[in-house]
């Protein structure tokens, strides 16, 4: 979803413009979001990629943590299914967590408000977007 954004002037907590401070919340998420979360306060625009990128980086690690324990489980239930999710599933679900990442950061750059599903709706309110 897109909608309008503030692009110009330096950001009060960070220095930077806030296009630049809103895609460097998703260079190393959850860590960098954060990091913009405790020293910006003003831009709400900032604070929406930060907690956007707080959230989908938190997500990604949770849904690494558990892959893994399926295909653990799988794994010693059946080889086959232990190993169809291990090598096929998650490199795949990688491949979309990438493509996700990228269009977060393309959109955080254009200075675009582009929320992912739940998560995105979820930053909106705490950020009172």
């Amino acid at each position: 979803m897109k909608s309008g954004g503030q692009t110009g002037g330096a950001s009060k907590g960070s220095g930077l413009t806030p296009n630049i401070a809103s895609m460097l919340c998703y260079i190393c998420a959850p860590v960098t979001s954060l990091i913009f979360l405790l020293i910006e306060k003003d831009n709400k625009d900032v604070r929406f990629h930060a907690w956007q990128g707080t959230l989908f980086g938190v997500a990604i690690i949770l849904l690494n943590i558990l892959l893994n324990i399926v295909g653990i489980i799988f794994g010693h239930i059946a080889d086959f299914l232990g190993a169809l999710i291990l090598s096929f599933v998650i490199p795949v679900l990688w491949l979309g967590v990438v493509v996700l990442w990228v269009v977060c950061l393309v959109k955080a750059y254009q200075g675009e408000r582009w929320r992912l599903p739940i998560i995105g709706d979820m930053a909106a309110q705490k950020t009172g977007v």
